[in-house]
């Protein structure tokens, strides 16, 4: 709740700090008094929800589970989301008061919106009286701060059976795990006489407890050390009493009793743990850790006294777990298929004598083990659920459709949301709002840091800290913070090693979801049975069956995210028309061909994407959408922008291609969009591609001074200078992206200067004296490099050998030679090589010890290389091999004589690029769909 008073406090601020009244002018007189009387009720507004937040913020952690106070914060969601209303109507008034228009066309907008105007100091009084009964009701049924009761260490006592529920759990009903089990074993026997902190790491419902309760039962370990002890940390717990308990499990409980324990103070109790543990080789399981600060004192009540001592603690946060030293981590993972099948039968069916799945209950049981992606927790929770339900096909089909209402209303499945809802009331505010977000995508959908940061942003969840760190790196600071916590996956990482793709458990999903849609973040639609969004949902991403939908009436729409193609053209404009408070729109693979009209009156819009689409044309008109923060047309038809987009001042990103080659394996690939007028503006621009040069539009990329991605087409020689200067002036420039004219144009590159910030190089044209210009050496943090009809006439692998960084490499058409040679030494961290289309290369040389960590090599259009490199079999991480165009003689050597060469490669594809069907298949969706997004191909525009 905190965070969703805080992005109306954010915006409050905002709308009351503009100015509007000076800004506006005489063009409004008649609002003019309204505009007084708004600015001062709104920052009357703004300190009681302030007190309100810091109240939710010190009570709420007390009051998980009651239900007045659930009843009294829905009432305050409810005010926040008015509030947030009315200053989203103000803000929208105000930027159509400011539009840019005829003399006629202000005075009619004036006399439309005069209306909405006057409603304003009648909403705000209706707000005002509704935040005055809210005090009255908190007073009324005693939801007042109050001492946590000492005698309750957990906030919620389910919790407190789950956790002993899986302390009890029987060793012979563990599956999987087996290495770490092994390993946790191992560490408790070692000999090492250093006190030990070892911890497991993993998100909720992983079997963390389990597995370290296997352990510490196991009676060869508890007969190696003199005291053992157990106990629970959780999310709330009493310092005191924590101590105590420990106290209670080492030293005999009467004699504690009799001690005085029970009135001594925190230090006093450190202290005599201190001395009991000094001359004793013992073993503590610390479970379920959430924070470093229990560890303050408890690292001091554990003495290092050299006996061989272990601690054991279990936590689902990653800077906990990197409490223990000398990398004693073991982070659990989800339970393999086989696995999980396996223990899902063991519960499910425990009466039967061989725990076997009927046939006839076979393909539901199957649905619901892989809808548990191998958590344990959910495993265990729903295969004892339904050990009670008959064994009729009919029951299991409905229980697996009816899997999201179980979890949200079932009570015997309520462990699986309790465990994974800890985590989720763990984060601080500034988090939660952002993983509600993720949670509105399809199951299994792969979430992309630079996609899913841009959309937070521009729905005001990223705060600016004006300490020179843009929006874009705090969010993915939030990104990092969700994968410490267990709650999104990193599955990949770009060149740089930064994560650049996460994943979503799809329980965890579901349970978000739940949550999302009862506080009215937002909804996901997939054609569920719903016929109508309620309108009180403030975000929806429809993933199919969206023609479906009679009805989607909120008025409160902040964002709209529509993922089904397959709807008509006519639905997106006739439901566009509903929603005039919308900051996020994203339209990317809908079968459009022209921008809704009412697009452009979507005054506080910040994300607009059209990508994948067959829109042709952006209007004049854009120069409204003076909020807008993101324009994306990849892989569209635009190839010109109008001038009035150079007035978008607020531009961080614009995005803009047309593809002409899929295969990427000619110049004109892309068609350069042109950018009339003056660009200096657009100074808040972080990434623009990819856009046709001029020599002025060179000059002005000077003023852009935030670039980091740049691409710019049709560069030609006469004004490379200024080109390399403007250059010169992006200190944060990291990925660059140039194309000459045309062929026939030579490049000299004998200006540039040195970009220490470059990691990612695509030059393409023909490069003056056939040679690779001495500046290559100083690109030190170049992790990938495309060079494209460069023309080189000395071999560029020498010239490139000195780059130790980079990871992926493409030469493509680049050198006109006979010979390329690959010494040992060379690229220690390369990963990814195409070489393609140099028509005279016969020869590739590749000595042992080269590419040693190369996995994918492409070979495209080599038609005078006859024999298959015989380095290659050095080449042991060799995971794939692609062969595009090659010659006959060549595929005839690798499938018969020379196959011993590649015979280490498992996935070798041989192909022509004229069949179309094998290119798809093996480059262009893999490539599309990792690089853009599933359904890419459907939409890339082609000639």
């Amino acid at each position: 709740m905190a965070d969703t008073l805080l992005l109306v406090l954010r915006k409050i601020a905002l709308s009351v700090g503009e100015g509007a009244l000076q800004r506006i002018g005489t063009e409004v007189v008649e609002a003019a008094p309204i505009i007084t009387d708004f600015e001062h009720s709104m920052k009357h507004i703004h300190g009681e929800l302030l007190i309100m937040q810091a109240f939710i913020g010190q009570v709420g952690g007390q009051r998980v589970g009651d239900k007045t106070f659930d009843a009294w914060l829905d009432q305050v969601r409810d005010v926040a989301h008015e509030v947030e209303d009315i200053t989203d109507e103000y803000a929208y008034l105000t930027a159509q008061a400011l539009e840019n228009c005829s003399f006629f066309k202000r005075k009619f907008n004036q006399i439309k919106n005069l209306a909405a105007w006057q409603r304003l100091p009648i909403q705000i009084n209706q707000v005002e009286a509704r935040i005055q009964r809210l005090a009255e009701m908190r007073n009324r049924y005693g939801i007042s701060v109050c001492e946590l009761d000492r005698s309750n260490k957990l906030k919620n006592p389910n919790h407190l059976c789950m956790s002993d529920s899986a302390y009890l759990t029987d060793n012979s009903e563990i599956v999987g795990h087996v290495d770490e089990i092994g390993r946790l074993t191992e560490w408790l026997l070692e000999g090492k006489q250093d006190r030990t902190v070892i911890s497991i790491f993993g998100m909720g419902g992983l079997g963390k407890t389990t597995i370290a309760s296997s352990v510490y039962k196991n009676g060869k370990i508890r007969r190696t050390y003199d005291c053992h002890a157990w106990v629970t940390l959780s999310q709330t717990y009493q310092v005191e009493e924590l101590l105590r308990d420990i106290i209670n499990q080492l030293i005999d409980q009467r004699a504690s009793m009799a001690s005085g324990f029970m009135t001594m103070s925190r230090m006093r109790l450190v202290e005599v743990i201190h001395s009991y543990l000094q001359d004793k080789r013992y073993l503590i399981v610390l479970d379920d850790v959430w924070d470093k600060d229990a560890w303050l004192f408890l690292n001091h009540a554990f003495v290092r006294n050299n006996c061989g001592s272990k601690v054991l603690m279990t936590t689902r946060i990653k800077e906990v777990s990197a409490l223990a030293v000398d990398s004693y981590v073991i982070e659990l993972k989800t339970l393999t298929y086989a696995e999980s099948w396996e223990l899902f039968c063991k519960k499910a069916f425990h009466a039967s004598q061989d725990t076997v799945c009927p046939e006839n209950l076979r393909s539901s049981a199957e649905k619901i083990v892989a809808k548990c992606r191998g958590l344990p927790l959910a495993i265990v929770t729903i295969g004892s659920t339904l050990s009670y339900r008959e064994l009729e096909e009919k029951e299991w089909t409905f229980f697996y459709n009816q899997l999201s209402w179980q979890l949200e209303n079932n009570p015997e499945l309520s462990w699986i949301a309790n465990v994974l809802n800890l985590s989720l009331n763990d984060l601080p505010y500034y988090l939660r709002s952002c993983f509600l977000y993720c949670s509105l995508y399809p199951e299994d959908h792969k979430i992309k840091r630079k996609f899913i940061a841009k959309l937070w942003i521009a729905e005001g969840f990223v705060e600016e800290r004006g300490d020179g760190t843009t929006m874009e790196e705090i969010a993915e600071y939030y990104l990092t913070e969700l994968t410490r916590r267990s709650l999104l996956q990193v599955i990949e990482r770009n060149t740089f090693g930064r994560a650049k793709t996460f994943l979503m458990h799809d329980l965890v999903r579901e349970v978000t979801l739940i949550i999302a849609k009862k506080e009215k973040f937002g909804i996901a639609y997939s054609d569920a049975g719903i016929a109508q969004v309620p309108c009180e949902a403030r975000r929806i991403c429809i993933q199919k069956g969206g023609q479906r939908l009679s009805s989607v009436a909120s008025l409160r729409l902040r964002s709209f995210i529509l993922l089904d193609n397959e709807v008509p053209s006519s639905w997106i404009y006739d439901v566009l028309s509903r929603f005039r408070l919308l900051r996020v729109l994203c339209l990317r693979f809908a079968d459009i061909e022209q921008v809704p009209s009412v697009v452009t009156e979507l005054y506080n819009l910040r994300y607009l994407d059209f990508s994948h689409t067959k829109v042709k044309q952006i209007p004049a008109s854009f120069k409204k959408l003076v909020n807008l923060q993101v324009l994306d047309l990849r892989f569209s038809y635009v190839e010109e922008l109008p001038l009035e987009i150079t007035m978008l001042t607020n531009l961080r990103h614009l995005h803009v291609s047309v593809i002409n080659d899929l295969q990427e394996r000619s110049l004109n690939c892309f068609s350069a969009t042109k950018i009339p007028g003056d660009i200096c503006q657009l100074n808040n621009l972080q990434a623009l591609y990819t856009v046709a040069a001029n020599k002025d539009l060179v000059l002005q990329l000077g003023n852009l001074t935030l670039i980091r991605s740049l691409g710019i087409m049709e560069v030609q020689q006469s004004f490379v200078a200024e080109l390399w200067n403007s250059l010169t002036k992006m200190p944060n420039l990291s990925r660059l992206l140039i194309f000459a004219s045309d062929l026939d144009e030579i490049l000299s590159l004998k200006m540039l200067k040195p970009l220490p910030n470059l990691k990612f190089f695509w030059l393409a044209g023909n490069l003056e004296g056939g040679v690779l210009p001495s500046i290559f050496s100083k690109f030190d943090k170049l992790t990938q490099l495309k060079l494209d009809w460069s023309g080189l006439k000395k071999d560029p692998v020498i010239s490139l050998s000195h780059m130790l960084n980079l990871v992926d490499l493409w030469l493509l058409g680049a050198y006109g030679g006979e010979q390329l040679t690959f010494c040992a030494g060379w690229f220690p961290k390369l990963n990814f090589l195409k070489l393609a289309d140099m028509e005279h290369l016969n020869w590739i040389e590749i000595e042992d010890g080269t590419m040693m960590d190369l996995h994918h090599l492409e070979l495209v259009g080599l038609r005078n290389l006859k024999a298959v490199p015989n380095g290659i079999k050095y080449i042991r991480s060799l995971n794939q091999m692609f062969l595009t165009d090659m010659s006959k003689g060549f595929v005839e050597c690798l499938q018969g004589s020379d196959n011993h060469i590649v015979q280490h490669i498992p996935n070798i594809h041989i192909f022509d690029s004229s069949d179309s069907q094998a290119v798809n298949n093996f480059i262009l969706l893999p490539y599309l769909a990792k690089k853009y997004g599933p359904g890419a191909t459907k939409y890339a525009p082609t000639k």
